[in-house]
């Protein structure tokens, strides 16, 4: 009897993709779980409608947070985490069942091929030479944490298998749409890994913030051949680069200022010192307006 395979989503506001992601997977899957952040469209009701178990979750800023949940409420022996802006071509998913059922890994890392900007990227670190991830793995063999960027980790012992890429046997991410796209999601990420490194007491200098930015661009558009890439290539490389340095720039306002909150008070402060200072200077039912004295209300 082949093993279980769960498939594990999560959600908000995907109405224009979610069907497409499930279809890819309803044939074969077991199941197919659906994490939804209280969609404000009709997100959880085309996943029910499609044969998903939906579960709700509270609104959170990065969805890798809620990854445990999520994986908590799925049944299977196997779990394989899909976004909702992906697919999976019918040649991996054989390769997944085959994979998943041979079982001589414990953990698998999938190639996937992103779309941006209407079109497949192939280097800049998207390839799906450059781009594998941890996605098809046995339960109880992975860390699943809150941290950006790193929230899937192989447990100790867990055998992992590094997945090779050819024709179809890549997860087909249809990723930011536009610049405009990048830049709402850079916002909301950056806060998160901002106060996640201010957590851990990392340093935010002016030196490191620099560095860091060029390391960014050069690392994509010249290492990981993102010139080859065309157009796309060298914006997404500066786009990238705009988002470590904002992560810096978020950071230094933590470390300075407290962040939002303290920041508003602080103006507060400020405005009420100023209205304190014009109500000693200008006292009474008399004020001066461009330089002639009127009386407050009257006409």
């Amino acid at each position: 009897m082949p093993p279980s395979i769960s498939v594990v989503m999560i959600t908000l506001n995907e109405e224009d993709n979610i069907r497409n992601a499930i279809r890819s997977v309803c044939e074969w899957a077991n199941e197919i779980v659906v994490l939804d952040m209280h969609s404000d469209d009709r997100t959880a009701d085309i996943a029910c409608e499609l044969g998903a178990r939906v579960f709700l979750h509270d609104r959170v800023a990065a969805f890798d947070g809620a990854r445990a949940d999520a994986v908590s409420h799925a049944t299977g022996e196997w779990i394989l985490l899909l976004d909702a802006d992906e697919m999976i071509p019918q040649p991996l998913s054989c390769l997944l069942m085959k994979l998943a059922e041979e079982g001589d890994a414990d953990v698998f890392k999938v190639p996937r091929l992103t779309h941006i900007h209407g079109c497949p990227v192939w280097f800049t670190g998207w390839g799906p030479d450059q781009d594998k991830q941890i996605r098809l793995f046995r339960r109880g063999k992975v860390i699943l944490s809150a941290r950006i960027h790193g929230f899937i980790q192989p447990m100790p012992g867990a055998r992992v298998e590094v997945m090779t890429f050819r024709d179809g046997l890549a997860i087909q991410h249809f990723s930011y749409i536009d610049t405009a796209d990048f830049i709402e999601r850079l916002n909301r990420y950056t806060t998160v890994e901002a106060e996640q490194a201010f957590e851990r007491r990392q340093h935010a200098g002016k030196v490191k913030a620099i560095l860091h930015t060029f390391l960014e661009f050069s690392n994509r558009y010249i290492r990981r051949r993102g010139y080859r890439d065309g157009w796309r290539g060298f914006y997404l490389s500066g786009l990238y680069a705009m988002y470590r340095y904002t992560v810096y720039a978020k950071l230094q306002e933590l470390y300075s200022t407290g962040g939002r909150q303290n920041i508003i008070k602080m103006d507060s402060n400020i405005a009420d010192k100023l209205l304190a200072r014009y109500d000693l200077n200008n006292h009474g039912p008399e004020h001066t307006l461009g330089g002639k004295s009127t009386e407050c209300g009257a006409k």
